[in-house]
């Protein structure tokens, strides 16, 4: 029988978690909320009456924040970079994202989730934006199509450049574990040498999407894309002024999106790293928000150095 997506949206109350192994140990973590929209919902104005879609509103989804960028169909754009890499079409597609908060938005990254008739996860689009108003996007999934597994791995080729302290260059490592609960993702960047150099993750659960709990998630976090672009910034500062070197911006490369390696591609080049065996789902039962300080939404905690090195 095949799996009717719910056409309900959901807020995941979250913690972004940032770790810069290299050149300078550095690090954070922060509560945030995000939203999480079943694209069938988006198309036939399911969501407005919670969320403001294409209009005003104190938290708000624009479909020109994604995509094409220009407010044409999110599922055209979407089922173009499938079709580009001989995937099928899956019409269970949701977006998690951060929505608008004053008119304003920042996504560092955004993830489609991909689901069969069965309701499995079988392809994840990493949809990253810099700050240099660039955009690209990253496909997980296996080049089989069958579901992503909690403990699968996949690699892609870095294409964006995204920090002015990183080159253009090794690759990311992605795992995701996502239920109906709770949400699992983790990226991980290894430089040209196969080094590990940054570690992130997003972990939270899914609560359902209403006006009253958007309020809250508000008041809780009124400032919430200002802040994490307000973070973005002074992590920079800080490694600038600890002397790390500049790296110049490449033009940006010319296909929108990259597909994930196999595992054999993707690792024959990389040093071995313990941390690999570590799976996604018992990353995400390990910093779960059950188990974190009890801090407000929105405060940001620093990382000691020796949380860095677990």
């Amino acid at each position: 029988m095949a799996h009717r997506p719910k056409l309900d949206g959901q807020l995941l109350q979250g913690q972004v978690i940032h770790r810069r192994l290299s050149p300078r140990l550095k690090g954070f973590r922060y509560r945030a909320y995000y939203v999480h929209l079943p694209l069938a919902a988006l198309a036939d104005g399911a969501l407005d009456r919670v969320l403001p879609v294409d209009r005003p509103g104190i938290q708000s989804f624009y479909t020109r924040d994604h995509g094409h960028r220009d407010g044409r169909s999110l599922r055209d754009w979407l089922n173009g970079i499938l079709s580009a890499h001989t995937l099928p079409r899956y019409e269970n597609v949701s977006l998690v994202c951060l929505p608008r908060v004053l008119g304003y938005v920042f996504n560092p990254v955004s993830f489609w989730l991909c689901r069969d008739d069965r309701g499995d996860l079988c392809a994840v689009v990493c949809e990253v934006n810099n700050t240099f108003g660039e955009t690209h996007s990253y496909l997980c999934a296996h080049r089989d199509g069958r579901a992503l597994g909690h403990d699968d791995v996949l690699w892609a080729r870095k294409a964006l450049h995204v920090s002015p302290f990183l080159a253009r260059e090794g690759r990311y490592r992605f795992a995701f574990h996502v239920t109906k609960k709770s949400c699992g993702i983790k990226i991980d960047y290894f430089d040209a040498t196969g080094k590990k150099t940054l570690m992130t993750s997003l972990t939270g659960r899914f609560v359902p999407l209403t006006r009253p709990a958007l309020r809250a998630a508000f008041w809780r976090n009124p400032f919430l894309p200002f802040r994490v672009v307000a973070l973005i910034h002074y992590q920079a500062g800080h490694l600038w002024r600890r002397g790390v070197r500049l790296i110049k911006k490449p033009p940006p490369v010319k296909h929108p999106a990259t597909a994930s390696e196999s595992p054999s591609n993707a690792t024959s080049d990389l040093t071995s790293d313990p941390s690999s065996d570590r799976s996604c789902a018992a990353y995400t039962r390990r910093h779960s928000l059950v188990r974190m300080p009890t801090v407000d939404v929105g405060m940001v905690e620093s990382v000691d150095t020796q949380d860095l090195k677990s």
